[in-house]
């Protein structure tokens, strides 16, 4: 992948939409099915991929010229390490309860495929800017599919909206389980692919 043309705001959006992790690249599913039961769980896993993202993108960018091809996973991995340590001890000491609730999820991150992905294909070929907002794309992106899937599946799963009681009752209990998560990612995916082939019929027709 040669270095990028695209603008500051549509790295973002490639994030985002073009190629949101989990509802694009079907990346990093695994905390995408098992976190995302609530909308604070999804929202703070989230952030910290997010965190981790974005400085080990940066971190990779501006050091990229400095490492030699053949240990560049290597590299990789002790970067994404280095800064989901960093994140791993701020959640333990500010955030105990949600740290404790999502688990060995945030120390996963390490081995998290849209990170290192986006290490390879991106930054160690672009310059820091470039690769700091395609990290806040990503990022972003990765939260916002958390978010999503977090929402649908805390109000139908439990009747509840960030804790709150909503309905009184839990109306689908599947919803809590690790098959719906799988399920609202296919659900989601269609939609995405559904949307992106509207768009592209109506830019082939006005042109």
């Amino acid at each position: 992948m040669a270095a990028t043309t695209k603008t500051n705001f549509q790295l973002v959006v490639n994030g985002l939409l073009n190629e949101n992790p989990i509802f694009r690249l079907a990346l990093s599913m695994c905390p995408a099915v098992g976190i995302s039961t609530t909308v604070v769980n999804g929202l703070l896993l989230g952030v910290a991929v997010l965190f981790v993202q974005v400085f080990s993108s940066c971190t990779i960018a501006l050091i990229k010229d400095y490492i030699h091809p053949r240990i560049r996973i290597p590299t990789y991995t002790l970067t994404i390490a280095t800064w989901v340590t960093v994140i791993d001890l701020v959640l333990a000491a500010y955030l105990p309860v949600a740290y404790k609730a999502m688990g060995i999820f945030v120390r996963l991150i390490v081995a998290f495929a849209i990170i290192t992905m986006r290490l390879e294909v991106f930054a160690c070929r672009n310059t820091v800017s470039a690769s700091f907002w395609d990290g806040i794309g990503m990022g972003f992106g990765f939260m916002l599919g958390m978010v999503t899937l977090g929402t649908v599946r805390e109000i139908l799963g439990m009747g509840t909206f960030m804790g709150c009681d909503l309905l009184g009752f839990r109306p689908l209990l599947f919803f809590v389980l690790p098959a719906a998560g799988f399920f609202l990612v296919g659900f989601m995916m269609a939609i995405f692919n559904y949307v992106e082939t509207v768009l592209r019929r109506k830019a082939q027709r006005g042109a």
